[in-house]
């Protein structure tokens, strides 16, 4: 029989009554104070009906998550909603190895939920703060070279469209459209349920190694260190070597990962004598175990902790999905830029994900590495600064993060989509009207 379970109860609401801002704040901040997604009202129901109602009656509508995103994805000069006080349902069939969650639940919640049932997810982001809705629609992703985006993991959407009806679209019944569903960017309804695929759950173990020497920059290094664990994070800032390697490393009969921990000394890099932050100067208190010790997946998966805030949130991101056997060729040719991108930096990352069949999915295709920068919160300095990063990366076909910052053209984008066009036939179908547009979606993906 499936097990049932719930991380707690839904905060109580007073009904279907919009947010309405204070004299100092806006009802769609982002989580790091830098993108406004719009003035509201900001909608907060409380149940499946009061959603289809909102939904039904308004123009144009945007769904915000946990408000996670750098970019305009989720903005609205109209009506925005939040599922914060819907049901938190998290429903887990052991069978099947699958679970029903609700939209607005985080990662790092359904995760302890899996984990009691004796399953896991597949994949976790760096933060497990986010919600499962949110970070499906966008194409959010872990890392890991068998690892594909977290939209991957999600084998069924329920939504509501426009007019307030509720659609139920899965992998197995609607073959034809559901590739097109699950990252849609917001733009075919408001997602309220999803089913996602479980895996048995498996100790890991995490250590960090540091200060690797230069001539590690080298794509077969490069190759052997991402290969090294079943999620490996490689942090940099540009100055020509990688600084520090997470690697996090599944154990058990079926281990994606070696059963032996790694050396002391690995690849010229040295383990780190005690819990680092990636980004310099900041305090480990909310990173994850690095010790080497085993523990839970969700323990070790994401960077950071789910009873902590990770940081003041003052920065900007940027992110680029290149293709993974040509990563240290990328690296190499924004290198030459490294004197003027420390000063605005951070930190960066490369992290790797594997190929999916998802029509918007960066990673689409393409086994990939991505090449992520944590700006400094200096929007101007990075927006005069992220053409010339681009310039540098167009050998190498970069698809950039729909919820991070990026300069391309939309017209560039949108070659790099070959079913852009299958996804904007789905998009009109179910939503003629455009209830759910916005200028960011539409500036993208064209009419």
């Amino acid at each position: 029989m499936p097990t049932t379970s719930t991380p707690g109860h839904a905060p109580e609401r007073p009904g279907p009554a919009p947010e309405r801002p204070g004299p100092h704040e806006r009802p769609g901040l982002s989580w790091s104070g830098t993108v406004d997604y719009g003035p509201g009202p900001l909608h907060a129901p409380t149940s499946l009906d009061q959603l289809q109602e909102l939904v039904a009656a308004s123009d144009r509508v945007r769904a915000l998550g946990t408000r996670h995103s750098f970019s305009e994805v989720a903005a609205s000069d109209a009506d925005l909603v939040t599922l914060t006080g819907m049901p938190p349902e998290i429903d887990i069939d052991t069978e099947a190895g699958t679970v029903r969650v609700a939209a607005g639940v985080r990662y790092g919640e359904l995760a302890v939920a899996a984990h009691a049932a004796g399953l896991a997810l597949p994949t976790m982001g760096s933060l497990p703060h986010i919600s499962v809705g949110g970070a499906s629609a966008t194409g959010t992703h872990g890392s890991g070279n068998a690892s594909r985006s977290l939209s991957s993991s999600v084998r069924a959407v329920e939504l509501v469209t426009a007019g307030g009806d509720l659609l139920h679209l899965s992998r197995e019944e609607n073959p034809e459209l559901f590739p097109g569903a699950v990252l849609s960017l917001g733009a075919l309804g408001v997602f309220t349920h999803l089913t996602l695929d479980l895996v048995p759950a498996a100790p890991m173990r995490q250590t960090v190694h540091l200060d690797f020497p230069a001539e590690r920059m080298d794509e077969g290094s490069l190759a052997q260190m991402l290969g090294a664990g079943a999620s490996v994070s490689l942090f940099h800032h540009w100055d020509g070597h990688i600084a520090q390697a997470w690697v996090k490393q599944r154990m058990g009969s079926d281990a994606t990962s070696p059963d032996t921990a790694l050396p002391e000394s690995w690849l010229g890099g040295r383990r780190a004598p005690g819990p680092v932050h990636p980004l310099p100067g900041m305090s480990a208190d909310s990173c994850t175990d690095q010790t080497g010790q085993p523990g839970p997946a969700h323990e070790r998966l994401p960077h950071f902790r789910l009873e902590f805030t990770p940081s003041s949130g003052e920065e900007i991101q940027s992110e680029y999905f290149v293709p993974r056997e040509r990563i240290g060729e990328a690296l190499a040719a924004v290198m030459p830029l490294g004197e003027r991108i420390r000063p605005l930096l951070h930190a960066s990352e490369v992290r790797t994900v594997a190929a999916d069949e998802l029509w918007l999915s960066p990673a689409q295709h393409r086994d990939s590495a991505c090449v992520h920068f944590t700006w400094q919160r200096r929007p101007a300095e990075v927006a005069a600064l992220l053409p010339e990063i681009e310039e540098r990366l167009a050998p190498f076909a970069p698809r950039p993060h729909w919820g991070k910052v990026f300069a391309l053209d939309p017209e560039v984008v949108r070659a790099r989509y070959p079913d852009l066009a299958r996804f904007r036939a789905l998009r009109d179908r179910l939503d003629p009207g455009r209830t759910f547009r916005n200028d960011y979606v539409d500036r993208l993906l064209g009419d």
